[in-house]
């Protein structure tokens, strides 16, 4: 694994806004950057990468198993009491999930570790499976990188193929909060892959959500939404006005309501007490668990619930030396043995594996002059070249 600088190219700016990528800059600085790209070795990819990315989508499956029938597990979640039965159901009916990505900490050397698992309501998706792929094959015409270089990456594919298993046919709605950019943008993306898997589709904000006497939900038109996407948190989703009437409601959701259980940093104290000393997993535990002194002075502390970094410290020999502020943390907290992201050229990086229609398929890279990654960390595409 290695950061390899290179020439942009001139017109990938007129590109991007012409695929409709138009968060490739956020708030007049770089999303996307093509200044460098990271280098894999295919041993690397397949061993360090796609295989362990396969493994922890299984131990993560386990964790559900167990934890639909377990009290003590959905409490340390801080999942309300009155979706416990609606996510069990929604488990063992086998509802189908799409996609995920887990964030690793990689270096090239020895097992990478998880650091979370976005479960639930994961983005980056377009530039992973599009941009960065459509950035490859212009680097190889201009000389960029080498003439047999490839890239991990059938995530759109897939998307498709999950499509087709998921959607039989049925008319697809898609939610979230579309004045947004980039979620704008991916659930624009999402549409188009479940389009190309056959299906109608129509996008609607989460606030046009309508819902009929008998307990339906509707669109503006008063359609019954029989399958929908949302790029919403399901912990977003069981607060709202709405949330008392999902477990009563016919309509199937992309993520399936058992994703919540995964959609939380709970899991990590759990993956480690069920998989303890696993080489891909760090030593996790509750922030008011008493085994947690075992970490020492060192550890990542983070919220039940938390997105792009926010609410996160990290604390080494006691001392806080990268934090970032934001909104979370009234449910807990857990503690994460520090693992500090391996730096590039100054660029502290990590590395995003996406799993779709239950296949690992894809590898993302964020990089930040911070220790934690944030929204607005940027994006650099990646090339197998050894």
């Amino acid at each position: 694994m290695q950061r390899i600088s290179c020439p942009e190219r001139a017109d990938w700016r007129d590109l991007a806004d012409k695929v409709g990528f138009d968060f490739h800059t956020i708030g007049g600085a770089p999303y996307w950057d093509e200044t460098a790209y990271y280098g894999f070795t295919l041993q690397q990819i397949e061993n360090d990468i796609e295989g362990p990315t396969g493994e922890l989508d299984a131990m993560c499956r386990e964790l559900v198993a167990r934890a639909v029938d377990d009290e003590r597990i959905l409490r340390l979640l801080k999942i309300p009491q009155r979706f416990w039965t609606w996510l069990g159901a929604s488990w063992k009916r086998g509802d189908v999930s799409l996609y995920g990505r887990f964030d690793l900490r990689y270096d090239g050397q020895g097992p990478a570790k998880l650091l979370e698992y976005n479960a639930d309501t994961p983005t980056a998706v377009f530039e992973t499976a599009v941009f960065q792929w459509l950035w490859l094959e212009q680097a190889v015409e201009r000389n960029i990188v080498p003439e047999n270089a490839d890239q991990y990456n059938s995530l759109h594919e897939q998307l498709i193929a999950g499509w087709k298993t998921i959607g039989r046919g049925r008319k697809l709605h898609l939610g979230g909060e579309v004045d947004n950019s980039e979620d704008g943008g991916t659930i624009a993306y999402i549409e188009d892959c479940a389009r190309q898997a056959g299906l109608a589709t129509k996008v609607l904000a989460m606030e046009a959500i309508g819902r009929r006497p008998n307990g339906t939900f509707v669109d503006l038109e008063n359609e019954p939404i029989e399958l929908m996407f949302k790029l919403y948190p399901w912990e977003w989703m069981m607060r709202e006005q709405f949330g008392s009437g999902l477990a009563g409601a016919p309509t199937q959701w992309v993520e399936p309501p058992w994703k919540a259980i995964l959609s939380n940093k709970g899991i990590l104290p759990l993956l480690w007490a069920m998989f303890p000393r696993h080489p891909n997993l760090l030593p996790a535990y509750f922030d008011d668990d008493a085994a947690a002194a075992a970490l020492g002075r060192s550890y990542a502390r983070k919220p039940l619930y938390s997105r792009e970094g926010a609410n996160v410290a990290l604390i080494a020999d006691g001392a806080a030396v990268d934090t970032d502020a934001g909104p979370y943390g009234a449910e807990g907290f857990v503690r994460q043995a520090l693992a500090e992201l391996p730096r590039f050229n100054g660029n502290y990086t990590v590395l995003g594996s996406w799993i779709a229609a239950g296949k690992p398929c894809g590898l993302s890279v964020r990089e930040d002059a911070s220790a934690i990654t944030k929204n607005t960390s940027r994006f650099l595409p990646h090339a197998i070249v050894g």
